[in-house]
């Protein structure tokens, strides 16, 4: 099966009980082409994972500015995009450029929210962000509200939320395959971040992705902890990359999903292997579904009941968008995931049809609720909380 094969395919299959498989369709060379404007800031968050350099192989769309306030006209990348016009100051450039996509790079998340406003002002119709989404849940429902009031779509880069296989492995996990599922397992990257940090900027793949499989969030009871002690108001600094006020070197936390499957998020600073955590396992009645943010393939199957291991007991195989134990059939499987091809495809296809983005503003403001109800719980002291949240603002500043 080719490429067009493949996304023919999956364009004849409309809805799996409530996740969207969508034609990812190419701007016809005939449509005039989507104006990019990219946002970097090179030293305070760059350009993020790629997020200015992808837009050169997504059909129907042209870089036309890029701004850095960090290198100015001289910046890589000017250099990348010769014929896009140069600019220190974004909203300068917003202004006179008034592009249909705005590409927010920076990895550091105090400027997100005033560069998405800043978009909207200049009359964009789509924004595709570098997570984390926003600092708090006050930004979050602002921007909700203005992608409400403006019709603008906000996709944010959680890139393996778009990845070909997971529709294919819900769509068997719904068809019984692998039994009922039980509950999920996340952990984050546990490297030196490992903990609230963790958290924020990783954990937000895995529990974007969790969502797939267990539905939105309704609850929270969780730790955070420092050198084996709870976190306390003494704990509390302004953390890196922008997140604002943070602490904790790890965290415990336990979500109830609508689905009623138990969710689970660990992440120790420098525990055991490092990297070797960073995903999202299924534990299944008669499976379990393993999911690796930074492998291809995404996903892999264990098939036998996780609990008896010793009489029923399986090698890993995988599972691709043609199946389990089926080599991927798209070649060029990395470009379209890690590269943000298809979430390029997903942003422009939604601002077409008039549709949401597969991960767009309401699906980042769950997880970002999720992230902020961690703080909360343990604010109170492990205290189940329900979401959505009542508190709106960092419930560090509370402590």
């Amino acid at each position: 099966m080719n490429r067009k094969q493949f996304l023919k395919s999956i364009a004849a299959a409309s809805i799996l009980d409530g996740f969207p498989v969508r034609p990812l369709r190419a701007v016809a060379a005939s449509d005039n082409a989507y104006k990019v404007a990219v946002i970097g800031h090179t030293g305070r968050g760059n350009f993020g994972h790629g997020l200015d350099t992808m837009w050169a192989s997504v059909e129907g769309v042209k870089v036309v500015a890029v701004s850095d306030p960090g290198a100015g006209a001289n910046g890589a990348d000017v250099k990348r995009f010769p014929q896009a016009k140069a600019y220190v100051d974004y909203q300068t450039m917003l202004g006179e450029v008034k592009p249909d996509i705005v590409a927010v790079g920076p990895r550091h998340v105090d400027q997100h929210h005033a560069m998405v406003l800043a978009a909207s002002k200049a009359g964009a119709r789509g924004v595709y962000m570098e997570k984390p989404f926003v600092r708090s849940l006050l930004e979050a429902d602002e921007l909700v509200s203005e992608c409400s009031r403006t019709g603008m779509r906000l996709a944010v880069a959680h890139r393996n939320r778009y990845h070909p296989a997971v529709p294919v492995a819900l769509r068997m996990l719904k068809e019984g395959k692998f039994g009922k599922l039980i509950e999920i397992r996340c952990r984050g990257k546990e490297d030196a971040r490992g903990g609230a940090l963790d958290l924020w900027v990783l954990g937000s793949h895995v529990l974007n992705l969790a969502t797939v499989f267990a539905g939105k969030p309704i609850a929270c009871s969780a730790g955070v902890f420092v050198d084996g002690q709870p976190v306390t108001r003494e704990h509390v600094k302004d953390g890196d990359e922008g997140i604002g006020p943070m602490a904790g070197t790890e965290v415990h936390a336990r979500f109830e999903m609508e689905s009623g499957v138990t969710l689970f998020f660990d992440s120790v600073k420098n525990f055991g292997d490092k990297n070797a955590g960073f995903g999202v396992q299924l534990i299944c009645g008669e499976a379990v579904l393993d999911l690796r943010m930074d492998a291809e393939p995404l996903v892999h199957v264990r098939m036998g009941n996780p609990f008896n291991p010793l009489v029923a007991s399986a090698p890993w195989v995988p599972l691709t968008s043609g199946g389990i134990g089926v080599v991927e059939p798209l070649k060029d499987i990395r470009q379209l995931v890690a590269g943000h091809g298809l979430p390029a495809r997903d942003l422009l296809d939604s601002i077409r049809d008039r549709r949401e983005p597969l991960c767009g503003v309401e699906a980042a403001r769950t997880i970002l609720e999720m992230i902020s109800s961690v703080f909360e719980s343990h604010r109170l002291g492990g205290k189940r909380v329900s979401l959505p949240l009542q508190t709106r603002v960092n419930p560090l500043t509370l402590l």
